[in-house]
């Protein structure tokens, strides 16, 4: 009779762990902080030695959301990541203190930086200066690491450079 009961609730198991539920839960927007204040982001930074990198996407971009997914949420809670990761929505009109600590939006801003493709992705060092090359689009998505972690180590490398 258990041996029965087994292969049931295993089968139970498995066809909840595949379910439309599970897999729909899997695929739920992923968050990373918002930049509301890139100074301040930009003082943490500097505080830590590390580059801010900052995502520019928009609401509607699946690319963004694969983005965040696959690669930026992971490195954002990575505490050996050296990188302090934010994102800046260019399709909002979101409230934003820019590097000088001056009143903008989102969607002003990103325009300013000339973010006019999503996701685009920038290496900023504390007074919002370009550290790395952007990465623009989602680009050969096997390789979109390899793309972060060398924007990344070049940005660390001239962060060391002003020192």
């Amino acid at each position: 009779m258990i041996s029965r009961i087994i292969p049931v609730w295993l089968s139970a198991l498995l066809w909840l762990l595949t379910s439309p539920l599970a897999t729909a839960q899997s695929l739920a927007p992923v968050a990373l902080s918002e930049a509301r204040d890139l100074a301040a982001d930009g003082r943490l930074a500097a505080a830590k030695g590390v580059p801010l990198v900052v995502l520019y996407s928009r609401d509607d971009c699946s690319w963004c959301e694969k983005l965040r997914r696959e690669h930026l949420a992971p490195l954002s809670r990575d505490p050996a990541v050296p990188a302090l990761v934010r994102e800046l929505h260019m399709d909002r009109a979101t409230p934003l203190l820019d590097f000088a600590g001056r009143r903008t939006t989102s969607a002003d801003f990103s325009r300013q930086m000339r973010a006019h493709l999503a996701p685009t992705v920038m290496f900023h060092g504390p007074a919002g200066e370009e550290l790395a090359e952007p990465i623009v689009g989602f680009r050969l998505a096997d390789f979109y690491a390899a793309y972060l972690e060398r924007a990344i180590r070049d940005s660390q490398v001239r962060l060391q450079q002003r020192k």
